[in-house]
């Protein structure tokens, strides 16, 4: 990949399957809580930090029992403990990682996640070792679509944003990516949606590492 030297990805619907498993942890939490967790409201709060989910719930249903900080806490707890007993690997995710190292790319992770979930999940799907930096959006001050989590994640690999290239699934993430100067390679799952007109090239399944890795050359 000439004049590219890293290629940074998304975690959540990138490397590892979890945004069911996000929703559930939430459903879970905050309906103990007498929130009324409604479906209308989820292409809201899916693209929202813990964070900002929590607050959102507690301005709609307010509770008096707990702090929003522990409520946060109990969600990723939540998560991580569906992480570790649900098949959720993206299929073919460490093979084209290993394929990417082998060329001499650097790896990175930048997610909106808070940061106690990466090592578990990427430990989860058998690539830990392979990642050189891990951004999270808990330590930004804004999360995706603000490009500071793919900007931090950049300077911690010690690569130009522009010899970037970023793997993303969602819309807020490839805004992010946009704004921090970087190529986007959409990785649609096999799913076709408009959100992907944003990115620069789309790349569908990782288990066909020749075409995955076509690709990332393509955009280089």
């Amino acid at each position: 990949m000439p004049h590219k030297k890293a290629v940074i990805f998304d975690m959540d619907g990138v490397i590892i399957d979890s945004e069911p498993l996000w929703k559930q942890a939430e459903f879970d939490v905050f309906s103990s809580l007498g929130v009324v967790v409604s479906e209308e409201f989820t292409p809201i709060t899916q693209t929202m930090t813990t964070t900002e989910v929590t607050e959102f719930w507690f301005e709609k249903y307010p509770w008096q029992t707990i702090s929003l900080k522990e409520v946060e806490e109990r969600v990723i707890s939540r998560v991580i403990e569906l992480i570790e007993t649900n098949n959720c690997t993206i299929l073919g995710i460490r093979g084209f990682m290993e394929r990417l190292k082998a060329q001499g790319l650097k790896i990175g992770v930048a997610t909106n996640s808070p940061y106690r979930i990466i090592p578990p999940a990427l430990q989860k799907v058998g690539v830990y070792e392979l990642i050189d930096a891990i951004s999270s959006a808990e330590f930004e001050e804004k999360g995706k679509p603000d490009p500071a989590v793919y900007l931090s994640a950049s300077q911690k690999l010690a690569i130009m944003p522009h010899e970037c290239v970023v793997v993303e699934d969602s819309h807020s993430g490839m805004i992010a990516a946009k704004s921090a100067g970087m190529t986007v390679v959409a990785f649609t799952n096999g799913q076709l949606h408009t959100s992907f007109e944003l990115a620069d090239f789309t790349l569908s399944h990782f288990d066909d590492s020749n075409e995955a890795f076509r690709v990332l050359t393509t955009s280089a």
